[in-house]
């Protein structure tokens, strides 16, 4: 092996430019050339690659989103669009990449290792629904900006004596619901792995401020439902002065936290490693503490589980 391609795919996240410096910089000092591949595997397809050097990933490790860019190509599915970017890989002389993002990009890297370049995974999300790894390269600094955000929107709540509904991301996991909803004092968690009634919620609210509680804040999973049809159920218990926020995309953006900064150099350096030592087809994960890798068709079978102590602990911190 000479030559080792890196690509983020999917959405972006906080810590994979720490993830490509890592990479890069482990790379270069076994001897080998990185190139960086741009937009994905739509960028691979179009050969929109570049021959990297040490200083291509100088002072990225602070910096949020990715310096390669992402983008999703649905079409890499398809066997046509794989031997595309196959060919662009013998054009280059690359024989073995690093594929930062999620699960949708993990299929694309076990694609190409089944057609003779190891690829390795590494867990670039911020929802943190990825199974056999603790933690996701994103998600300290998604629930960080959350947990801010809960902050802010408790003074007005309490200024105004109102109920808030705060919708943040994760799309099928509560992970982010479950740590920034703790971190953040929310009165009531709302998350897809576990069942909830309006009503209940409703009751709740209205007992907390028979206690003298005015305010109340309510985080809610955007894989339940939007904030709006939330709020807009609540009100048919009650008048709670409700109001929506959708945190949206500002989850995705900032600088990484320390701990992400960690995590993608392990990682990173791990893939490397890896890639080295000839293997390809897995993905990268950190359990307890310890840096582990699995098939990628396990994880495929797998299934994410979000700690969901959490859950039960905030229900006696609320109260």
């Amino acid at each position: 092996m000479k030559k080792i391609g890196i690509m983020t795919s999917g959405g972006d996240a906080p810590g994979m430019n720490a993830a490509i410096r890592a990479v890069a910089r482990r790379a270069m000092s076994y001897g080998f050339e990185v190139y960086g591949i741009k937009y994905g595997y739509a960028g691979l397809v179009a050969g929109d690659l570049f021959k990297m050097e040490r200083s291509s990933v100088g002072d990225i490790i602070t910096r949020g989103g990715t310096i390669l860019y992402s983008a999703r190509y649905p079409e890499f599915a398809n066997e046509e669009g794989q031997l595309k970017g196959i060919e662009q890989l013998k054009k280059f002389g690359i024989d073995a990449l690093v594929v930062i993002g999620g699960d949708g990009s993990y299929h694309g890297a076990l694609r190409l290792t089944e057609h003779g370049y190891n690829a390795v995974g590494l867990p670039g999300t911020i929802d943190n629904d990825i199974p056999y790894t603790d933690f996701t390269i994103g998600f300290d600094t998604a629930v960080n900006t959350v947990v801010e955000s809960i902050d802010k929107i408790r003074d007005t709540a309490a200024s105004h004596e109102r109920t808030f509904v705060i919708e943040v991301m994760g799309r099928g996991a509560g992970d982010i619901a479950l740590w920034a909803g703790v971190a953040g004092g929310a009165d009531e968690i709302i998350v897809p792995e576990r069942p909830f009634e309006i009503k209940r919620i409703a009751q709740n609210i209205q007992s907390l401020r028979a206690r003298g509680k005015k305010h109340t804040i309510v985080v809610l999973a955007e894989g339940v439902m939007h904030a709006q049809e939330f709020m807009d159920q609540l009100k048919q218990y009650g008048d709670f002065d409700a109001r929506s926020t959708v945190l949206g995309h500002v989850q995705r953006g900032g600088s990484p936290t320390a701990r992400d900064r960690v995590l993608a150099s392990k990682m990173g350096a791990y893939a490397v490693d890896l890639l080295k030592a000839g293997k390809g087809g897995i993905a990268i994960g950190m359990e307890k503490n310890q840096l582990t890798y699995h098939q990628m068709t396990d994880l495929f079978e797998g299934r994410h589980r979000p700690d969901l102590d959490l859950y039960e602990i905030n229900k006696t911190l609320a109260k």
